[in-house]
C-alpha cells in the first residue's frame, strides 16, 4: 500500500468570538527531573502560545517552584519523585487521574532514564484515553520495553515525535539507516504503531502510514536543546483544539520551524535558542492568520 504525499497545510483550529478557556481543550504535560527543569517549562509555554484554554505541568516534586517561576500563565502539580528527583512510579496513579480530566497529554521532555520511568511510560501509553504525544526520554522508555515500543490501543490517538537517534533506537537499528531510509521507516511504524511518526530533522516526516507530509520551515539554528520540548506542547495543544493527530503534527511542525525561521532572521541562527521559539510562535500563528 502506497502512501499518499500530503502538500497543503491544514486549517487553523477555529477561535469564534464567544468561547471561553475550556473551548480550547486543557493540556497535560508530564515533564522534567532534577536538572531538566527547563524542559517541562519550554513543553508548559508551548502549550500555551499553541493556543490551549488552559496547561498544566506535572513535574517531580522539587522542580515545582521553579516551574512555576518560569510561567504565571499556566497550572504546575508537584508528583511524588525519586531519591534522583525523577518521577516515582507511584506518581502514575495521580497522573492517569489527572489525564482523566484534560484534553489532552504530552510526556517525556526531560524525564531521564530509570526502570521506573520505563513503566510509566509504559502505563500512560497503555491507559491515556486521550490523544497523547510521546517525546524524548517518553519513547526512549518505550523502545526499552522487552517487546519494544507496542502498538497503540484502539481509539487512543499517539503522536511520536522522535529525533532519528531516537527513532533508531525504537527500531533498533542504527541511525545512519534511518537518515537514508527516513520516510519509508517513518510510514512502516507509523502503520505498525497504529499512530501518527513526526520524524525530525532536516526535512522534517509527519506520516499516519497512509499520508505524508514534508515540512519545508526550519534552519540550523533550531539544532539546540530545547527546541524538541516546544514541539511537544505545541502540538499538544493542537489536539486539545480537536485538530486531528496528522493535521496537528503536520501544522506544529510547520509553526514550530517559522518561528525558528522568524527568530533566525531577526536574532541570526547562530545565536538562536529554544525559549526565542516561544517568544516568536506568537508572529508565526499572525503570519498564518494573516
Amino acid at each position: 500500500m502506497s502512501s499518499r504525499l500530503v502538500t497543503q497545510l491544514p486549517p487553523l483550529p477555529p477561535r469564534p468570538d464567544v468561547s471561553h478557556k475550556g473551548t480550547f481543550g486543557h493540556v497535560l504535560i508530564v515533564a522534567g527531573s532534577r536538572g531538566m527543569s527547563g524542559a517541562a517549562c519550554l513543553a508548559g509555554g508551548a502549550a500555551l502560545r499553541g493556543g490551549a484554554g488552559l496547561t498544566t505541568v506535572a513535574i517531580p516534586q522539587e522542580i515545582a517552584s521553579i516551574v512555576a517561576g518560569f510561567e504565571p500563565s499556566y497550572l504546575t502539580l508537584g508528583l511524588p519523585q525519586t531519591d534522583c528527583g525523577q518521577f516515582a512510579v507511584e506518581a502514575g496513579a495521580q497522573i492517569l487521574e489527572l489525564a482523566g480530566r484534560v484534553t489532552t497529554v504530552a510526556c517525556g521532555p526531560g524525564w531521564g532514564t530509570s526502570p521506573g520511568l520505563v513503566e510509566l511510560a509504559r502505563l500512560l501509553h497503555a491507559s491515556v484515553r486521550q490523544p497523547l504525544v510521546v517525546d524524548a526520554d517518553g519513547l526512549n522508555a518505550l523502545a526499552a520495553l522487552p517487546g519494544g515500543c507496542p502498538a497503540a490501543p484502539p481509539g487512543m490517538p499517539r503522536v511520536f515525535t522522535p529525533h532519528p537517534g531516537e527513532f533508531a533506537r525504537l527500531l533498533k537499528i542504527d541511525t545512519r539507516v534511518v537518515q537514508e531510509n527516513r520516510e519509508t521507516l517513518a510510514v512502516e511504524f507509523a502503520r505498525r504503531l497504529g499512530g501518527v511518526i513526526l520524524l525530525k530533522g532536516r526535512g522534517t516526516v509527519i506520516t499516519d502510514g497512509e499520508r505524508v507530509a514534508m515540512n519545508s520551515t526550519g534552519n540550523s539554528g533550531m539544532a539546540t536543546g530545547g527546541t524538541g520540548d516546544v514541539l511537544t506542547g505545541l502540538i499538544a495543544a493542537l489536539l486539545a483544539q480537536d485538530m486531528p493527530p496528522f493535521e496537528a503534527a503536520q501544522l506544529g511542525a510547520h509553526l514550530h520551524g517559522l518561528a525558528g525561521d522568524l527568530a533566525a532572521a531577526e536574532l541570526s541562527r547562530h545565536s538562536l535558542i529554544a525559549s526565542d521559539l516561544l517568544r516568536y510562535l506568537p508572529h508565526a500563528w499572525k503570519q498564518l492568520d494573516g
